[in-house]
């Protein structure tokens, strides 16, 4: 039997998935006999510390691609990383740089800056030759030569190869020619299958002969991932029992109203999805600047479309002295802020343990320290920008704790988190919006990822123009 959930945003719908689980154990089903799949290893972990089972046992909570990798007893090292194809790319002379390097390792999808690799990828997650991919009306304004694109295809694989490497995509093109790796299972979950790409739509095809069960989680109005070859209307069109979460734990009502005008922009296939938003009115509205919001109070996840429009806002609040974080790591060294803190203390005339005191002492050596002297002629190797910075900090009492009140995400990095306080900056990439222009589909898609960004909300959503409004994303 197969089950689709459908879980709008907020609604439980991996509460939802791990209760379905409990039913089975409950039951007296092995747990070696349950599969959950989650998109990626975060969704996975967090799945496995829920359900509260010992982690060892569940042997089956995990990735697709994880699965496929111990199915096939492949090793990490025979797995192709990002230094990878940035190796072949100095052997090719072309430039490859991966905003994030961990990201693949989270969603599997090639993530770097190199249009070239992107295709070849792109083609592997929709299961068609590269030259088909490359014959899409995608590329039309890109300069993206053909004799190239076969070149750095052939040479990718021949670098595979030489150094015994597979890349994710290779995984479940080996898992799903070896159907018998696969084990027998009573159910399987498929947490956000509307982010599945053909590939992995073929993982699940397999899957369904080895079990009795199959439910299928997701949201259509936030699949994210087509950029990539992610199979929305696959999802869609799939058949099964279809189960609809209706109560949102996290949208209030204003919230929910402008997430309303986004997604029903969608012109193509979509499921109409009633829920109720929570009993709190919440507060949306459109601001001009960062200065319409009081970002020293509370907690804040600050949106935007792609990383560049981000460090104008890390500029931004280095100057109003409050401490961020981003996906990348703190804004500012949590040891060296401790440092300076306990040496301002000592010249307070306040007594230091002697940890504080080691603390200072990592970052000044044998210097002498004075009374007389301020914390940033002590600390001589910072510099002058840091310096203002931290003074700043020092002046609002900014505790640097394990998480920074403030948060810098782009939206597809913070896609199944929330925050109490949102701001969703409006503007948009040029190449982003020559695609949309060219397509319905594209157009689509943008739509949910704005939709996806605005439902990240617990309480307010503040909704940030763009400099030039005709380049910004309109609500």
């Amino acid at each position: 039997m197969i089950y689709k959930v459908y879980g709008p945003p907020g609604t439980g719908k991996t509460t939802k998935l791990l209760g379905f689980v409990k039913s089975y154990t409950d039951k007296g089903i092995a747990l070696d006999k349950i599969g959950y799949f989650a998109f990626t290893r975060k969704a996975a972990k967090e799945a496995k510390e829920r359900i509260g089972i010992e982690k060892k046992k569940l042997r089956y909570f995990q990735t697709l691609h994880s699965f496929a990798f111990h199915a096939l007893g492949l090793k990490e090292e025979s797995v192709m990383q990002p230094y990878h194809y940035e190796d072949l790319g100095k052997q090719l002379n072309i430039r490859v740089k991966f905003q994030d390097k961990n990201n693949d390792e989270e969603t599997h999808f090639l993530t770097c800056d190199n249009l070239y690799y992107q295709i070849i990828g792109k083609a592997k997650n929709k299961n068609i030759t590269v030259e088909e991919e490359w014959h899409t009306n995608e590329y039309a304004r890109e300069d993206i030569n053909w004799d190239i694109l076969k070149h750095i295809n052939i040479n990718l694989e021949q670098y595979k190869q030489k150094n015994n490497l597979i890349d994710f995509n290779d995984m479940i093109h080996q898992f799903v020619n070896k159907p018998e790796l696969c084990p027998e299972f009573e159910a399987v979950f498929i947490d956000e299958a509307q982010d599945l790409s053909p590939l992995q739509w073929q993982m699940y095809d397999l899957l369904k002969t080895k079990a009795k069960d199959i439910y299928l989680a997701g949201d259509d109005d936030q699949a994210i991932y087509q950029w990539a070859g992610a199979d929305v209307d696959r999802f869609i069109n799939e058949p099964g029992e279809e189960i609809f979460l209706t109560q949102s734990h996290r949208i209030p009502v204003s919230v929910q109203e402008i997430s309303k005008t986004i997604i029903n922009r969608i012109q193509g296939l979509r499921v109409d999805k009633k829920y109720l938003p929570r009993e709190e009115q919440g507060e949306a509205k459109a601001i001009y600047n960062l200065h319409n919001v009081d970002l020293h109070k509370g907690n804040w996840l600050v949106l935007a479309r792609t990383g560049t429009r981000l460090k104008d806002i890390m500029q931004d609040l280095e100057s109003k002295g409050i401490y961020y974080q981003t996906k990348k790591g703190k804004s500012y060294g949590v040891k060296l802020y401790k440092a300076i803190l306990n040496y301002t203390k000592w010249t307070n005339g306040l007594d230091l343990t002697e940890n504080e005191s080691k603390d200072i002492k990592d970052y000044t050596g044998d210097k002498v320290w004075s009374k007389d002297l301020f914390w940033y002629e002590i600390f001589d190797k910072v510099s002058l920008d840091q310096k203002n910075y931290i003074r700043l900090m020092l002046a609002n009492k900014e505790n640097l704790n394990d998480e920074a009140r403030v948060k810098l995400s782009t939206i597809h990095a913070a896609k199944g988190g929330e925050e109490d306080n949102v701001v969703l900056i409006l503007d948009n990439a040029r190449k982003i919006r020559q695609a949309v222009q060219r397509s319905v589909k594209k157009r689509d898609e943008e739509h949910r990822v704005w939709y996806v960004g605005a439902t990240r909300a617990r309480n307010n959503l503040y909704l940030l123009k763009a400099k030039i409004e005709r380049y910004g994303y309109q609500l």
